[in-house]
């Protein structure tokens, strides 16, 4: 880890999405403090020159660390990586042990490749296409449940483990937004009772409360995680948005 003696000077540009959500947590795992830029997807904001100059891919979130010579760092995953690097000398996020940072590092792969892609499309066929398609929205939503059975077996490692990688770690915070909103992307934990278990698990750090509420206020963890009952007009309301531009996130 790279030696840092001032305060950081961070701003997250965030919305409270799953990927948002990672950063916050970690953030307020670390106890750093940071200022947040809510980002307006209604507005298109993400693909603003401005945004595009700090993350050409024109999603959120992204992070300008102002005390390294506003460097900015595009891509959740990667952000989680760079805090660890800069900013984790207590190893929070990113053991020591090259075996058991492997490990996290295999963890936070599963999830950018495939557990956020895939929850992502089951969220989209489930809630925003404009016409119900039974193919799509099962084609997503077993994929989801398949890479849930992939948490539970990991969590039956070593006679069970409370975390994915055996220590609480950014595997645990990579993957814990996309697992809480299972329900929006009408996927049951009925199953996976060790997944259900590790998810109110993580759910009851302070840090992953305080970084749920970022940008906003967020209700998801004092609900258990159900939808809330005005869940379709929020979802029409999206649609509005969603398919005026196929790129937002």
């Amino acid at each position: 880890m790279s030696s840092q003696t001032a305060a950081p000077q961070l701003t997250l540009y965030t919305v409270g999405t799953p990927n948002g959500q990672k950063v916050s947590i970690a953030l307020e795992e670390l106890g750093l403090k940071y200022k947040t830029r809510k980002i307006d997807f209604a507005s298109n904001e993400q693909k603003a020159d401005w945004f595009i100059k700090i993350n050409p891919n024109g999603r959120i979130p992204a992070l300008v660390d102002e005390s390294r010579g506003n460097f900015a760092v595009m891509e959740s995953t990667a952000i989680l990586f760079y805090l660890a690097e800069h900013y984790d000398p207590n190893h929070i996020l990113l053991p020591k042990d090259a075996n058991a940072r492997s490990e996290v590092t295999q963890w936070a792969f599963f999830q950018h490749g495939g557990l956020g892609p895939m929850q992502g499309q089951a969220n989209h066929f489930f809630r925003y296409a404009p016409e119900k398609i039974p193919y799509g929205i099962k084609r997503y939503q077993d994929e989801t449940k398949r890479l849930y059975s992939v948490m539970e077996l990991g969590l039956q490692k070593d006679g069970g483990r409370d975390f994915l990688a055996g220590e609480y770690s950014l595997a645990d915070i990579a993957c814990f937004g996309w697992v809480a909103a299972h329900n929006w992307a009408g996927v049951s934990l009925d199953e996976f009772p060790l997944l259900d278990k590790w998810l109110h698990r993580v759910a009851a750090r302070d840090a992953v409360k305080r970084g749920m509420n970022v940008p906003d206020p967020n209700t998801l963890i004092e609900r258990d995680f159900k939808v809330p009952d005005d869940a379709d007009k929020k979802a029409e309301d999206a649609k509005k948005w969603i398919h005026g531009d196929k790129d937002k996130k």
